[in-house]
């Protein structure tokens, strides 16, 4: 075997191990991976009763009703379709009605959504007064957009993330 063959074989078969490598690392995450629906997907998908996923959207006003045992139940709406929510904890501080929601869990056989977690949106119109002075410098700012701008030009900008977890947060 020439060195040229030997070189082409081992970058060969270093290819093979690393696609053998990635592969069962794709296997093994499969799994683990949860996609986001909006209450519109679920209904036209007809997602299988036990699948996890995550369902999004706003929560429905008029629809919160607080059990015992913080247990609570409420509808996502995305404008087209709802989806009734069952969720048994304690719900974020920024969760209420017409708040956007994204929630984890199942489906049960009925076609209620069984939560495990429930994740409260922030205001999505927040924005730093940096951003808004930029844009109107732009022409791109539109005042109806709701986005605001009063923010003093000394305050510091909002840092939190885009979701407030329901649980396991120590407080």
């Amino acid at each position: 075997m020439t060195r040229k063959q030997r070189r082409l074989t081992m970058i060969g078969g270093a290819a093979a191990v690393l696609a053998v490598a990635v592969a069962l690392v794709l296997n093994a995450l499969r799994d683990s991976i949860v996609f986001f629906s909006t209450p519109q997907m679920v209904a036209e998908q007809h997602i299988a009763p036990g699948k996890r996923f995550r369902l999004g959207g706003l929560v429905e006003p008029g629809t919160l009703v607080r059990g015992d045992d913080l247990a609570v139940s409420f509808k996502i709406s995305d404008g087209n379709a709802m989806v009734p929510v069952a969720y048994k904890g304690i719900l974020p501080d920024l969760f209420r009605e017409g708040q956007g929601v994204v929630t984890e869990g199942a489906l049960d056989k009925a076609g209620v959504f069984k939560a495990d977690t429930v994740l409260a949106k922030h205001d999505e119109n927040y924005m730093p007064k940096e951003v808004a002075d930029a844009l109107k410098k732009q022409g791109r700012w539109q005042e109806q957009s709701g986005a605001k701008s009063d923010a003093k030009p000394d305050a510091k900008p909002d840092i939190r993330s885009d979701a407030t977890p329901a649980q396991g947060a120590a407080r």
